[in-house]
């Protein structure tokens, strides 16, 4: 059930890849508001679990950041990356409940695979992984973990569905959602390079760190279908949610790390005042062009 409180909690959880732009503050300040309009508690965790582009010293400019702009948070920041432990037990026990299994295909591998099948299903992030290894023979599958080859640990998605049963979760903007994460596959749990993956160590810090109402682009709504199921497989509490629009910039563009979208950092050395701008993006005044898509 979801849960029902007066007293909200809230999170802003960006990854430490680069410095925040104006989506980041208007969504932190968000889930900031949220919570202090109920008396309740706004907290910070910095998903740090892609070691390949993850940089401490973008973590300093984070908090930086969101001091700047009026913002503070309960207790100290939640570093995901030293929560390893929790997120491998979870798969653990998901692989000894027989709902994830290895894989060991390649990104070419699998390319290849849905490039031969002509007729490969698509989901919210592209075409769905074939399930190559789900079916493969249980003695190979033994006989290749044992030699350490490398592998990626996916979710059984039939079998999970199958075990849970329909599922729902409450949108703020849309009301009840009938839960569907049968459209993204076999989502991978935990990666070659890293012990868990987005969906897998999101869901479970949202449930340790207590969060009631999760506050998030609409680019991650299709991701909740999974975290649904990945709650209901885990005995978590359901979080409420809040999936606000994105911004883009004057040529329509969604806001990104990697366009070198407008950071606030560049803002501050232009001498603009971070609580001014915390204002106007409360009032929905944005600069140098950027709207609400």
């Amino acid at each position: 059930m979801v849960q029902v409180t007066r007293h909200v909690v809230t999170r802003f959880a960006p990854s430490p890849t680069g410095r925040l732009h104006i989506g980041h503050g208007w969504s932190a300040l968000m889930a900031y508001d949220a919570a202090r309009e109920s008396d309740g508690a706004f907290r910070l965790r910095i998903e740090d679990i892609d070691g390949t582009r993850s940089r401490p010293e973008h973590i300093d400019g984070i908090l930086e950041d969101l001091v700047w702009l009026g913002i503070d948070w309960a207790g100290e920041p939640i570093i995901q990356s030293t929560r390893a432990s929790a997120h491998r037990a979870a798969l653990d026990r998901l692989i000894g409940e027989g709902l994830a299994y290895p894989c060991f295909c390649t990104r070419a591998d699998i390319l290849a695979q849905i490039a031969a099948s002509g007729s490969a299903p698509h989901g919210p992030e592209g075409p769905v992984y074939p399930g190559t290894c789900r079916e493969m023979d249980p003695a190979e599958r033994l006989c290749r973990l044992e030699e350490g080859q490398a592998h990626a640990w996916r979710l059984d998605m039939a079998r999970s569905v199958a075990r849970v049963g329909a599922l729902r979760w409450h949108d703020e903007g849309r009301g009840w959602i009938d839960a569907e994460p049968s459209a993204a596959g076999d989502i991978v749990l935990s990666r070659k390079d890293a012990p868990g993956s987005y969906h897998l160590c999101a869901t479970l810090d949202d449930a340790e760190m207590g969060i009631t109402l999760i506050v998030r682009g609409q680019d991650l709504f299709e991701a909740t279908h999974v975290h649904r199921l990945l709650q209901a497989l885990l005995d978590l509490p359901t979080p409420a949610y809040r999936h606000h629009a994105l911004l883009v910039d004057a040529e329509g563009r969604r806001l990104a790390k990697r366009d070198a979208a407008l950071t606030l950092s560049a803002l501050r050395a232009q001498g603009v005042s971070g609580i001014e701008l915390a204002g106007d993006l409360r009032a929905g005044r944005f600069p140098l062009g950027i709207r609400v898509a």
